[in-house]
């Protein structure tokens, strides 16, 4: 942009200036044959342009060929342009028989204003419509970022869920009008593999309005902007956070309106978290983005969200319809957060997608369209709730088993072997700085720490494995040879008890056919840890290990090994997650701090283990101390006592402390039957050479992914043979 055009200060032209020139060529612009769209926003300069280094070098307009969004970007001193998308570029010499055809390189208004324009060569492509579910939501508190799932018609749809707002009455979660739908239906998310209902669509929603009622004084009489916002009436507040999943605690929200919106704000760095596409990074392309025109009828959206520099793609997918996207802080500039998640500013609500292409480059990429947050917060007449049940890591659910993995690396006695689990501790769970800074969620794709794998994971690829993740020992049979009795007092002082036979023939007498096996899961992975110490398998030792970690973790929580996991009423159902998930995540740091100072004064029992029936015994007694120094019915009484706001912090002032020596017992527990497992198979052998890194997570993922390795049984398929758990034909 060199003198030959720097007499016009494009540079000081507005918002208003750029939709008066758009309105003012709507007529001339539309018939043109390759224009398909416009866009306000800053003129994109090619990389290979004379000033696409410095604004000091000139660059006449039409000699470097094609522009296109993968060619070009914004600079400091690109000007304010009306951006104008066609779908056939051709030279300025090929227009000479018929000039008119040309998209006109300014816009001339009647008072003086000159408006440049920006040429971009691009195709509009369809997209697949199938939404998919790749990520896995843990048990936990619900809030944005998560799946909405309605069936219409025979068909499911699928958006994700905004955040929580407010009418000053009422709280509801907020997405998209297309999927909510009519008053009265049904909305539903995943947990886990569940499907659970979250509440019903209330028939308040936006859907497209004339460009004029939401931008007073702006111009755009042949515009309607598409709002498309719906709310869902929430059942039970207690179960949502303001928190957005993979994002974390949000800030205020971005108040944009005729007044404050800005082309500063074309190329910031922008970022979302949708159900489908996962974490969504990009940066703002455009303003007021023309995708349709019908009828003499300009459809537009109020932002053009692209990829990155250096990216071709968004990554949205269908099924983010919904989320919320985020302003980054600028580069250099530290981000506004606290010590756990960083709260960033929501502006826009994503309601579809676009696929734009660069003809002859073969590239192709999404691109999101969104709608300015204030305006659909404003139409509706409801606040964005950011302060409720806040302050949890991104972990969501997965802090203690994480927490027993990785503590108990740092347990074990024999010098080379807590150097090997050290050396992969964050392979199986996360150290302490990442814990209290908050995690990102775990795409069934990317490698989990194996600590909880099984509840990430295996839940929904082996059904067998269910019944490895509990044991009811307080069940009392109420006839037959155990009338009377419970696991926990059959099994007191006697350890030949803990055996498949024993425990089938007590869950046959009281009807269950879910028999909890967890401490044979136990005895089983002991065998095969075992025979993979004997055979220098180190990988799999180690993978073994950390997927036992799990399980361990569960023997140590008091509603893992209770029948009132889930409370004695309806009322009392989420008593888990509360205390489990809900509790632990608020209070990362205060557990951390009281293990510390558990493990300088603890006193617990000596285990040692030489067998897997040695390995399931000593997680019998773990559950028994879990449960007499925790009992399951005061961790329901503590939830009933603390109902309202800061449940999680009276029951972490009245659990804490037992909680913290519960969590303690279970990460010794876990590395005594590691160093057992271990001894036994080496048996006196000379340790192999010490690894000098640690295990690779693609060997260790692909472990965990094979069916055959640690196969899942249920209960009633096991027996023991000489020692060892064997499968039993059914």
């Amino acid at each position: 942009m060199g003198d030959w055009i720097r007499e016009r200060n494009f540079s000081s032209l507005s918002m208003r200036d750029l939709l008066d020139a758009r309105e003012a060529y709507h007529v001339h612009l539309a018939n043109l044959d390759n224009v398909f769209a416009t866009a306000i926003g800053r003129y994109l300069i090619r990389d290979e342009d004379p000033d696409a280094k410095s604004a000091d070098k000139a660059a006449p307009r039409g000699s470097s060929g094609p522009r296109t969004l993968y060619n070009s970007r914004v600079q400091k001193w690109s000007w304010p342009c009306v951006l104008v998308f066609v779908d056939t570029w051709q030279d300025r010499a090929a227009f000479s028989a018929k000039p008119e055809a040309m998209v006109p390189q300014y816009l001339y208004l009647p008072d003086g204003r000159v408006i440049p324009t920006c040429v971009v060569y691009a195709e509009s492509s369809p997209r697949s419509e199938d939404s998919q579910l790749d990520t896995v939501f843990p048990t936990s508190l619900l809030g944005g970022g998560f799946p909405a799932l309605q069936m219409v018609q025979g068909r499911r749809r699928m958006s994700t869920m905004g955040c929580l707002v407010t009418d000053g009455d009422q709280v509801y979660v907020l997405t998209n009008r297309h999927v909510t739908g009519e008053a009265g239906r049904e909305a539903f998310t995943v947990v886990g593999d569940a499907r659970q209902r979250v509440g019903i669509s209330i028939g308040r929603d936006l859907g497209k309005v004339p460009f004029p009622e939401a931008y007073p004084g702006w111009p755009g009489s042949r515009q309607m902007l598409n709002l498309d916002a719906g709310l869902i009436r929430i059942d039970d507040v207690t179960r949502w956070t303001a928190q957005v999943y993979g994002i974390g605690e949000i800030g205020p929200i971005i108040d944009l309106h005729v007044d404050t919106f800005d082309l500063d704000l074309i190329d910031k760095d922008v970022r979302a978290y949708g159900a489908a596409g996962g974490l969504l990074k990009g940066r703002i392309q455009a303003f007021f983005f023309r995708y349709r025109s019908v009828g003499g009828i300009d459809y537009v959206s109020d932002f053009l969200i692209g990829a990155r520099r250096g990216e071709t793609s968004v990554g949205t997918r269908p099924g983010d319809s919904g989320t919320l996207w985020f302003l980054e802080p600028d580069e250099g500039t530290a981000l506004p957060r606290g010590e756990r998640a960083p709260r960033l500013r929501p502006f826009a609500m994503q309601w579809g997608g676009q696929a734009l292409t660069a003809p002859g480059a073969e590239l192709s990429g999404t691109f999101a369209l969104a709608t300015c947050l204030s305006t659909i917060s404003r139409e509706l007449d409801v606040e964005v709730i950011a302060d409720w049940n806040v302050g949890h890591p991104e972990t969501w659910g997965a802090v203690g088993h994480f927490k027993v993995g990785a503590l108990a690396c740092d347990l074990v006695e024999d010098e080379w072997l807590r150097e090997l689990f050290m050396l992969n501790q964050r392979n199986i769970g996360y150290d302490d700085v990442s814990l209290q800074r908050g995690l990102g969620p775990h795409p069934r794709t990317e490698f989990v720490p194996l600590a909880d794998v099984a509840d990430f994971v295996w839940r929904s690829i082996r059904r067998a494995d269910d019944n490895n993740h509990f044991a009811d020992i307080d069940e009392v049979a109420e006839s037959g040879e155990f009338e009377g009795k419970s696991l926990l007092e059959l099994t007191k002082d006697q350890p030949e008890k803990v055996h498949p036979d024993i425990w089938n023939a007590f869950y046959e007498s009281i009807g269950a056919n879910k028999r909890g096996a967890l401490p044979f899961r136990a005895w089983q992975i002991f065998d095969e840890m075992t025979e993979l110490a004997a055979d220098g398998r180190i990988t799999e030792f180690v993978c073994a290990a950390g997927l036992l970690a799990h399980y361990i973790g569960d023997a140590c929580q008091p509603l893992h090994v209770s029948k009132l996991h889930h409370g004695s009423s309806e009322v009392e159902a989420d008593v888990h997650s509360a205390y489990e998930t809900a509790m632990l995540n608020q209070f990362t740091d205060e557990l951390i701090a009281a293990l510390a100072e558990t493990r300088a004064t603890w006193t617990g029992p000596e285990i040692r283990c030489r067998t897997g029936h040695d390995a399931a015994v000593a997680t019998v007694e773990l559950m028994r101390r879990t449960v007499e120094r925790l009992p399951p019915e005061r961790v329901i009484e503590v939830f009933n006592e603390s109902a309202g706001r800061n449940r999680t912090k009276k029951m972490w002032q009245a659990l804490g402390e037992d909680t913290v020596k519960c969590i303690f017992d279970g990460s010794l527990t876990l590395a005594r039957i590691w160093e057992g497992a271990w001894k036994a198979g080496r048996s006196g052998r000379r340790n192999p050479r010490l690894p000098q890194e640690a295990e690779s997570q693609e060997a260790l993922m692909a472990l965990y992914l094979d069916n055959n390795f640690l196969l899942s049984s249920k209960l009633q398929v096991l027996t023991e043979r000489e020692g060892r758990l064997v499968t039993i034909a059914t």
